[in-house]
C-alpha cells in the first residue's frame, strides 16, 4: 500500500490560483465499462483510461477472472472470452469498494459468484442487501459464510425479474443491469439511479447488442439476450463530474482566474446553483467552467442528495469552502452516516464547525485555517483535506495518500501547473 505523503504550502487565504486544469474521465464509469467487458464474446477496447489505483485493482480483478488485458498508452483491450473463474481474488476485491459491481456480470455469464464482504472507503454502510436481495428475485440462491457471499443462480442462468431498490443506488443499479443483459427474459429496475454514469453504461452495452431503455430515469427495463460483441467498437467514458465540481470549488476558494476544462456542465448544475447562492463568480461554456475571484462568499445550507441533487462526493470539499464563508452555513448529509467525520481535523486547522448529529453539520465563517499534519480517512475527505491545506496558512501534511491516488490522477503535477505549492513526500 502506498504510504507517501502530500506537503502542501498554504495560501493563507490568497486567491492567485490560475490557468488550466482538464478533468480526466469518470472513475465511476470507467470501472463500469470494464466490468462489462465480462459480457463480451470479443474484445473492447476502452480508451482515455486514467491511471488511477482503483482502475489497477480491478484489472487485477478481470484478468483472474480469465479476461485478457492490454494496457496501451491510456487504450485498453478487454477480451472476456476466456472468462472460467467464477470467485473474485478476495485480497485484491477487500481493497476496493467498486470491486461488487463484478458481481453481476460474472454471475450473469458463468451462473454463479463468490466475492468477499466489500472493503474500500470507511464512510459509512453501503448495504450489500440491495445486491443480494435483487440477485434472488432473479432466481440466484446466496450463502453468506464469516468472510464471503456465494451466489449460484438456479440452472445455471438468472431470470428477469422485477426489482425495486430500496434506495437509490448507482452502483447497484449498473451490476444489476449488467446481470439482466444475460438474464433470461425481461427485468425492470424501478427506483434506479439517474446517473450520467448510469446512462453512459447502458450507452456502450446498447452499442454492443444489449437492450436496454429509459436508463436516465428511475425505471430502467432490460430484455436479456446473448453474449455482447463490439465489433470494433470504441468506448470513451464520460468527464468525471465529482473530479470536475471538487476542481471548480477549488476555484471558488483560492482561484484568481482558474478554467476548468473538459468537463460536462449539464452533469454539475445543482453544484453550480449552490455556487451561484453563495457569490461565487464564475462562466460557463459548453466543456468549461471558468472560475474567477471571488471576495465575498456567503454561507449556505447544502442538503446531499442522490442525482441530479447536490453530490455526497463532493460534500467535503463543500465544507472547506464554507469555513471561507462569511455567516453561519449548515450541511444535512442524506446518503452515508459517517461522511462527517472529517470535520474533526478541520476543527483541529481552526475551522468553527458544530457537528449536531451523524448526518447534520454547522459551519460558522469566515475562519482563518492553520497549516496540519492530517490523515486522509477516505477518498473525497482525502481531497478536501488538499483543499484545507491550499487556503490555510504555513504548511500541511496530508498523510494515506492512497486514497486519494485511488481516485484522483497524478493530482499534485496537475495542481503544481495552476499555482499550488504541493510536493509528493516518499
Amino acid at each position: 500500500m502506498n504510504k507517501d505523503s502530500f506537503e502542501v504550502v498554504g495560501l493563507a487565504g490568497q486567491k492567485s490560483l490560475s490557468g488550466t486544469i482538464k478533468v480526466s474521465k469518470a472513475k465511476n464509469a470507467v470501472m463500469k465499462a470494464m466490468s462489462a467487458s465480462v459480457l463480451f464474446e470479443d474484445e473492447v477496447i476502452l480508451r482515455d483510461i486514467p491511471e488511477l489505483e482503483d482502475v489497477l485493482r480491478m484489472s487485477e480483478l478481470l484478468k483472474d477472472i480469465g479476461v485478457e488485458v492490454v494496457n496501451e498508452k491510456r487504450k485498453w483491450s478487454l477480451n472476456g472470452a476466456g472468462v472460467k473463474n467464477p470467485v473474485l481474488a478476495r485480497d485484491v476485491a477487500k481493497r476496493f469498494r467498486g470491486s461488487i459491481v463484478l458481481t453481476g456480470p460474472v454471475l450473469a455469464r458463468l451462473g454463479e459468484v463468490t466475492f468477499p464482504h466489500p472493503g474500500g472507503c470507511v464512510i459509512g454502510a453501503r448495504p450489500v442487501d440491495l445486491f443480494i436481495d435483487a440477485f434472488e428475485k432473479m432466481g440466484a440462491t446466496v450463502v453468506e459464510t464469516e468472510n464471503e457471499f456465494k451466489i449460484v443462480a438456479k440452472g445455471g442462468h438468472l431470470k428477469g425479474a422485477e426489482i425495486f431498490f430500496k434506495i437509490q443506488s448507482h452502483t447497484a443499479t449498473e451490476t444489476l443491469m449488467m446481470a439482466a443483459t444475460l438474464a433470461v427474459g425481461t427485468t425492470t429496475l424501478k427506483n434506479a439511479a439517474t446517473e450520467p454514469e448510469v446512462v453512459d453504461l447502458a450507452d456502450l452495452l446498447n452499442r454492443c447488442g444489449a437492450q436496454i431503455t429509459g436508463a436516465g430515469t428511475s425505471t430502467i427495463t432490460i430484455v436479456g439476450g446473448e453474449f455482447l460483441s463490439a465489433h470494433g467498437y470504441e468506448h470513451t467514458s464520460i468527464p468525471d463530474r465529482i473530479e470536475a465540481g471538487s476542481f471548480i470549488i477549488l476555484g471558488a476558494l483560492a482561484g484568481k482566474d482558474l478554467t476548468v476544462a473538459d468537463c460536462n456542465p449539464a452533469h454539475l448544475e445543482s453544484l453550480l446553483a449552490h455556487l451561484a447562492s453563495a457569490g461565487v463568480n464564475f462562466q460557463v461554456g459548453q466543456d468549461f467552467v471558468r472560475v474567477t475571484e471571488s471576495k465575498n462568499i456567503k454561507a449556505i445550507s447544502v442538503k446531499t442528495h442522490e442525482y441530479p441533487g447536490f453530490p455526497t462526493d463532493l460534500q467535503a470539499p463543500m465544507a472547506v469552502l464554507l469555513t471561507q464563508a462569511s455567516g453561519e452555513s449548515t450541511i444535512f448529509e442524506t446518503i452515508f452516516e459517517g461522511r462527517l467525520n472529517y470535520t474533526a481535523d478541520l476543527i483541529k486547522m481552526g475551522a468553527d464547525i458544530t457537528i449536531w448529529n451523524a448526518h447534520q453539520a454547522r459551519i460558522k465563517g469566515v475562519t482563518p485555517l492553520n497549516g496540519h499534519e492530517l490523515e486522509g480517512p477516505d477518498l473525497r475527505a482525502g481531497l478536501a483535506y488538499i483543499w484545507a491545506g491550499i487556503v490555510a496558512d504555513d504548511t500541511s501534511l496530508i498523510n494515506n495518500v492512497h486514497h486519494i491516488d485511488r481516485g484522483y490522477e497524478r493530482i499534485e503535477e496537475r495542481l503544481s501547473e495552476i499555482g499550488v505549492s504541493i510536493k509528493r513526500k516518499k
